[in-house]
């Protein structure tokens, strides 16, 4: 796996900094906070968001299907396939979650150091560029929709089950993915929501 490029530093304290002028102050401002913007709102980060949700969801089947085995299968193969279903899951679900943290995590270094280099200087001309309204707008709405739908699931599948028609591993399996959905769109939202209040505040858009 790619390692992630290491996060830039926060600007130099007002007693050290070297810049020669206002320009070549911007111009580093603007390379850094367009760097920390690809890293907070970019599609790669979207793209990795849904793959770490993508193998939980896989984990979160696999010991679904686990749970499924033990209601319904009686014989010492059925219940082994449960027992490496299970493992399986677990490993898939284990990691996921690991990495989902630790991004979590990375973000709000992300949003430290936005509001540092923000507050270094105004340039409201140059920080269009970092509005990216188009990316807030796709983040915005696709961790809507997942949030919508996992907050659906957690509901409607407990409460539509019936005694005997459905197990309770098909309501912990459904219930779980449901759960995963819901909190990787509330992860998306508070990214996009982030992205806007410091647009607001350091870069002063509209």
């Amino acid at each position: 796996m790619a390692r992630r490029s290491p996060l830039p530093p926060p600007p130099p304290p007002v007693e050290v900094r070297t810049w020669p002028d206002r320009e070549a102050l911007l111009r580093d401002r603007a390379v850094v906070l367009g760097e920390l913007v690809r890293m907070h709102v970019g599609p790669g980060q979207l793209g990795l968001l849904c793959v770490w949700a993508g193998l939980g969801a896989v984990g979160w089947t696999g010991v679904g299907a686990s749970l499924l085995a033990v209601e319904t299968v009686d014989d010492l193969f059925g219940a082994l396939l449960g027992v490496a279903s299970a493992v399986v899951g677990v490993c898939c679900l284990v990691p996921a979650a690991v990495f989902m943290a630790l991004g979590v995590a990375r973000d709000r270094r992300v949003r430290r150091l936005l509001d540092a280099w923000g507050r270094l200087e105004r340039d409201p001309e140059g920080d269009r560029r970092l509005r990216v309204p188009r990316a807030s707008a796709v983040w915005l709405v696709l961790s809507f929709l997942l949030c919508a739908a996992g907050l659906f699931t957690c509901v409607s599948v407990p409460a539509g089950a019936r005694p005997g028609e459905e197990s309770y591993g098909e309501v912990a399996l459904w219930m779980g993915l449901g759960l995963i959905a819901w909190l990787t769109g509330l992860i998306g939202l508070v990214k996009a929501f982030s992205h806007r209040r410091w647009v607001l505040r350091a870069v002063g858009g509209r």
